[in-house]
């Protein structure tokens, strides 16, 4: 299966959820993007080393990498693996010098030990196939902008989920979503809607 090498492109705040925030990772020579949400916990590590800070006191990833170090295990690359009903899987590849072992993980943790090793990050075409959202430059949507609110209801009065509020949309106004949601860099709200896109087909 092909490998399609990944770069980070930027982690925003989640408009609809507390706490969370989508990694948005990006084809290093094409234009698709993967947005993956995580943690605040997970961002943070990411960010922080992204920006180059250095914490008072090694966090959890750090003492990976002095681990790591100190049994003289290198990491090789990082592989965003799998994509089961939602849920991202991915490897992190480590060599003590005559052997590589795959280690299981959660792309965030995976993502946060890559960038302390400064190693490439890899998924397969068909990750990106069903999950990738093709961004196309120029083009503008002229229908009308698709509206959701969070105050949505039911029939007992019980408040709607996004999620539930998506599946009652017809796919072209799904895709009209996506679009826009693209066009304003949400990319949380953007993988939501992939989702449902990606449930129907």
């Amino acid at each position: 299966m092909s490998r399609i090498k990944l770069k980070i492109l930027g982690l925003s705040s989640s408009q609809s959820q507390t706490g969370s925030f989508a990694l948005v990772l990006g084809e290093a020579n094409g234009n698709r993007r993967l947005p993956i949400i995580i943690g605040m916990f997970e961002a943070q590590a990411i960010a922080i080393e992204i920006e180059k800070i250095v914490p008072n006191r090694p966090m959890t990833h750090d003492l990976f990498k002095a681990f790591a170090e100190a049994f003289h295990f290198t990491i090789e690359e990082i592989v965003i693996s799998d994509l089961k009903e939602g849920v991202f899987f991915a490897k992190i590849m480590c060599s003590d010098g005559a052997r590589t072992l795959e280690i299981d993980s959660r792309p965030s943790d995976a993502i946060a030990i890559g960038l302390r090793f400064g190693v490439p990050i890899y998924t397969n075409e068909m990750i990106m196939s069903e999950a990738g959202i093709v961004l196309n430059e120029g083009e503008e949507d002229e229908e009308e902008t698709t509206e959701i609110s969070t105050e949505d209801s039911s029939a007992s009065g019980e408040p709607v989920s996004f999620q539930e509020q998506l599946k009652r949309l017809p796919f072209d106004r799904l895709q009209t979503m996506l679009d826009e949601a693209l066009e304003n860099e949400d990319y949380e709200r953007a993988a939501k809607v992939r989702d449902e896109m990606n449930r129907r087909n």
